[in-house]
């Protein structure tokens, strides 16, 4: 049996996004992901870049939203898409950030800026054991839209020797702020020690 994920119409959305386009979205993410998957196994960390790009990408091409153009890489800049008509410095209403993450509740972003957020939760199943060609899966979407208030600094774990991380900025108690933000949710994926895994053993 093939499960597919849950569209929840209670979740407050930002303008030109809808349902309907969300759930084509995470079908595109999945299918192009799907060719990615080894270098998930190889490099876990940087997986997550993968996974936002194609979010944007997919964003761009099932919801009223267009990719951002910057003359340097858009991974240091915000928002990744802007509402298509708003012009070239959306509001932040008007503005939307692609994120990834393993992990169910974080979020993690270079700067604190306010407008909506929304975060590809994935899980790399390389048996398959959820649905078959899917070694991928989006097994929730959160969608948020934050203040600067939400945000909190985090010091960088980068040192003389190298390594670590630059710093970021993480939101203030997330499970708490995403509580009722996740707008897509497939029911076949639990929450085991605080990481996704397949429930009752995958496909049935």
């Amino acid at each position: 049996m093939v499960r597919t994920g849950n569209v929840d119409s209670g979740v407050i959305l930002p303008p030109d996004l809808t349902g309907a386009g969300l759930r084509r979205a995470v079908h595109y993410l999945e299918k192009q992901l799907a060719d990615f998957a080894p270098i998930a196994l190889r490099n876990p960390r940087g997986f997550a870049s993968v996974v936002r790009n194609f979010g944007v990408k997919a964003l761009a091409k099932y919801a009223g939203y267009e990719k951002v153009r910057y003359a340097h890489t858009a991974q240091q800049h915000f928002p990744d898409l802007r509402r298509r008509g708003s012009g070239q410095k959306p509001s932040p209403n008007e503005s939307l950030e692609s994120k990834a993450s393993k992990r169910p509740w974080a979020i993690q972003s270079h700067y604190d800026h306010p407008g909506w957020y929304i975060v590809w939760r994935y899980l790399v199943d390389d048996t398959q054991s959820l649905q078959r060609g899917r070694p991928v899966v989006i097994w929730r979407v959160d969608v948020v839209f934050l203040e600067k208030r939400d945000w909190k600094y985090e010091k960088s774990r980068a040192g003389d020797a190298g390594g670590g991380r630059t710093h970021t900025f993480g939101v203030k108690n997330p499970a708490q702020k995403l509580k009722r933000a996740a707008v897509y949710r497939r029911k076949d994926v639990a929450i085991r020690d605080g990481k996704p895994v397949p429930a009752n053993g995958g496909q049935d």
